[in-house]
């Protein structure tokens, strides 16, 4: 069909929210180093135009929500060449330790929990 297989959105999604994050001092690798994980639980995107195979593309994520126990990131895919917003996403989270227990953040990586109440709508 000469378009982006769905899927691969969400991939992106990951890509640009771990970038984000990491930009800010906060690597998954030190995440889990911590014993915390950020699993997925919900996610959603809106195709509003095809992104085709050889496009240039722009994903933008910021965090849209927090609380030491959740947090949501927004997404916005963007063609380079002419600006066009090809499609927007969510995709929430929950902070867990190893045995995939709840944590609050706050309690167990307060320096953390402190940077991404900054980066809320930012």
């Amino acid at each position: 069909m000469g378009v982006v297989y769905h899927a691969n959105y969400f991939v992106w999604f990951e890509v640009a929210r771990t970038e984000m994050i990491k930009k800010f001092g906060i690597s998954y690798k030190k995440l889990e180093e911590k014993g915390l994980l950020l699993p997925v639980f919900d996610v959603s995107c809106k195709y509003k135009v095809a992104a085709k195979y050889d496009d240039d593309l722009l994903i933008q994520a910021r965090l849209k929500a927090y609380s030491s126990l959740r947090m949501t990131f927004e997404y916005q895919v963007i063609r380079v060449t002419d600006e066009r917003l090809l499609a927007i996403g969510e995709t929430s989270h929950v902070w867990i330790d190893k045995n995939f227990k709840p944590v609050r953040l706050e309690k167990v990586a307060p320096e953390i929990h402190q940077t991404l109440i900054s980066l809320v709508n930012r």
